[in-house]
């Protein structure tokens, strides 16, 4: 009974990590677009009213503000307001960072080592899992998700010789973890040699 109630548990809270922040984008992306139907209501009337041109032009218009703010945010005054913003009020919030390290690993932007995909020795076995952080004393924090919901499972402080980097995609791991583990011997194909990592 108690592996029922955390199976159920643990794969109801992964599937909240993923609905919950799509649900916000869309309802933040349909209040945009109420919040700017007015202003391209007059483009709209150009076309024939069996179009939906006001739901269209105000889609693209919020589409055209984000692809604004996303460039503004890639120049170096932008990322320096960017991170002062994160600072003081979104790294507050709880889960934020997690969602922004999964977001930047899921785009591609893996600059650091944050979410890397490795094998773990846990006991006698080998457990697919990311690296979180390296501590100052030169262990790892690692996290091992629990199968098949990948952003719910434990954390765990261990040494380095005990992480075996993967040479492999984060998307990659993701799939073989909500697989239940198939596809796991391109994981163990991908461990690199000691001394590389």
């Amino acid at each position: 009974m108690k592996f029922v109630r955390e199976f159920v548990t643990s794969t109801v809270v992964g599937g909240l990590f993923v609905v919950v922040p799509v649900y916000l984008a869309v309802l933040l992306l349909l209040k945009g677009m109420k919040s700017v139907a007015g202003l391209v209501r007059p483009f709209a009337k150009l076309l024939p009213d069996s179009l939906p041109a006001e739901d269209f032009f105000a889609l693209l218009a919020v589409l055209v503000v984000c692809f604004i703010v996303g460039m503004l945010v890639r120049t170096r005054a932008g990322r320096v307001a960017r991170e002062s913003l994160e600072k003081m009020f979104f790294e507050r919030l709880p889960g934020y960072a997690l969602l922004r390290g999964l977001t930047q690993r899921l785009a591609g932007e893996d600059e650091n080592t944050a979410w890397a995909p490795a094998l773990i020795e846990i006991e006698d076995a080998l457990v697919p899992g990311f690296i979180i952080e390296e501590l100052t004393d030169g262990r790892l924090t690692v996290f091992v998700p629990s199968v098949p919901t990948p952003l719910a499972g434990a954390v765990y402080i261990i040494d380095r010789a005990r992480v075996h980097m993967l040479d492999i995609p984060f998307t990659d791991a993701i799939r073989s973890i909500s697989r239940w583990g198939a596809g796991s011997k391109d994981l163990v194909a991908a461990m690199r040699l000691p001394g590389g990592a």
